[in-house]
C-alpha cells in the first residue's frame, strides 16, 4: 500500500499541509493514513483528491500501488519538479496531452491523461516506450537476463552490439531490453553516443538492479487503457496537430548555465540558441491557436531577453538534481517554469 504522506511529499505537501487544504483535522488524517484508502470516507477521498489534483480513481490507483513512475532514469528528468509543474497546469484542464521531449515522462505519468502524444528525437528511447506497451512479458524476460549477468564485462559486451553487424539483427524487443538495462547500468544514467552513433557511457557503480518493477508492469497498462500515440521525429512535426483546448508540455535540453560560443552559434544535432529561438516562437504560434503551453528551463539571464513577449509568464523555480556527470551539477538548482496561459 502506497504510503499517503509520500504522495502528498510527491505533490509538495507535507501532511499538516495536506489536511488543512483538504479541511480535515491533521489528526483525523493521521489516523486515516493507518488505513487502507476504501475504508475512507467518500468526501474525505474527495477532498484529498482535489487538493491534489488528481481525479478520485487516480488517486485510489496510487494509493493501492498502481502508482507509476519512469521505467529509466533520464538526464533532466522531472520527478523532482512535479509539484511546481502541477501547481501550474491549466486550471480548465485540456482536451489531449502533448510531450515532445518525453524522456522518461515523469509528468506524463503522473497525470495519466487518457489521450497524449509523446515524442523524442532518440529513437531507441520511443522504441523502449513501445516495448513497454506492445510487448512487455518478453520485455521483462530479457531484462531478467540482463540483470542476472550483470557485470563490467557484460555491460562493455552488450553496449559494444553496435559496432558490429550483430546489433542489426536485434529484435526491436532486444534493443529495448538493452537500452533499459545499459540506462539503468551505465554511469550516472546517461545515454549518449559518439559521432557514429556508438553509446559510449562506461559501467556504472551501482547496487543489484531491478528492472522489472511494478511500475513498469502499471506504465504498461497504461499505455494500453489509454489513448497514448508513440512518435519519433522532429520536436515541432509531433504537435502539428495540436488543436485548441490542447496542452503542450516542453522540456527540451536546458541553456546551458555558463553559455559558450558552441551554444550561441547553430549546433546541427545539438540544442543551441537558434534551437531555443525557434521553440520559443512554436509556443507563440501555438497559444495563438488556442493551446495551452508550458515550458521548463534552466534558470539563465538569457531567459529573460527570449521570453519577453506578454504572452509567456516566467516562474521561478527550484529543483534537486541528482543525475549529473558532474558532482558540481548536482543539488539545488534554479529552473523556470513558463506557461501561456
Amino acid at each position: 500500500m502506497t504510503e499517503l504522506k509520500d504522495v502528498a511529499k510527491l505533490n509538495g505537501y507535507t501532511m499538516k499541509q495536506l489536511a488543512e487544504n483538504a479541511g480535515i483535522k491533521y489528526t483525523t488524517l493521521a489516523s486515516m493514513a493507518k488505513t487502507d484508502v476504501s475504508q475512507w470516507k467518500d468526501d474525505a477521498v474527495l477532498s484529498i483528491s482535489e487538493v491534489l489534483d488528481m481525479t478520485v480513481v487516480d488517486f485510489k490507483n496510487v494509493m493501492t500501488g498502481s502508482m507509476m513512475s519512469p521505467f529509466i532514469k533520464w538526464v533532466g528528468g522531472k520527478r523532482q519538479l512535479l509539484p511546481e509543474l502541477i501547481k501550474r497546469l491549466p486550471k480548465t484542464g485540456f482536451n489531449r496531452y502533448y510531450e515532445p521531449f518525453v524522456g522518461g515522462g515523469a509528468l506524463l505519468l503522473r497525470l495519466a491523461p487518457q489521450r497524449a502524444v509523446i515524442n523524442d528525437f532518440n529513437p531507441e528511447l520511443t522504441n523502449a516506450w513501445h516495448a513497454v506497451k506492445t510487448d512487455l512479458t518478453a520485455l521483462s524476460e530479457l531484462l531478467v537476463e540482463h540483470q542476472e549477468n550483470d557485470s563490467k564485462e557484460y555491460y562493455l559486451d552488450i553496449r559494444g552490439l553496435d559496432r558490429v553487424n550483430r546489433f542489426v539483427e536485434l529484435s526491436s524487443t532486444e534493443r529495448a531490453a538493452r537500452f533499459i538495462y545499459m540506462n539503468k547500468a551505465g554511469y550516472n544514467g546517461l545515454w549518449r553516443v559518439n559521432s557514429h552513433g556508438q553509446n559510449n557511457v562506461p559501467y556504472g557503480a551501482h547496487q543489484k538492479l531491478n528492472l522489472v518493477t511494478d511500475s513498469l508492469v502499471n506504465v504498461s497498462n497504461y499505455l494500453n487503457r489509454a489513448d497514448v500515440e508513440i512518435r519519433n521525429g522532429d520536436y515541432r512535426i509531433s504537435v502539428v496537430d495540436a488543436d485548441t483546448g490542447d496542452f503542450v508540455y516542453f522540456d527540451p535540453p536546458y541553456i546551458p548555465v555558463t553559455q559558450t560560443a558552441s551554444f550561441t552559434g547553430y549546433t546541427q544535432d545539438g540544442f543551441g540558441l537558434v534551437q531555443q529561438e525557434q521553440l520559443r516562437d512554436l509556443a507563440l504560434e501555438l497559444a495563438s491557436r488556442g493551446v495551452n503551453v508550458m515550458l521548463s528551463n534552466a534558470d539563465v539571464p538569457l531567459i529573460k531577453d527570449l521570453y519577453s513577449d506578454k504572452r509567456f509568464k516566467v516562474h521561478h523555480v527550484t529543483a534537486n538534481r541528482f543525475v549529473n556527470s558532474m558532482a558540481s551539477g548536482r543539488g539545488k538548482v534554479g529552473e523556470v517554469i513558463i506557461t501561456t496561459y
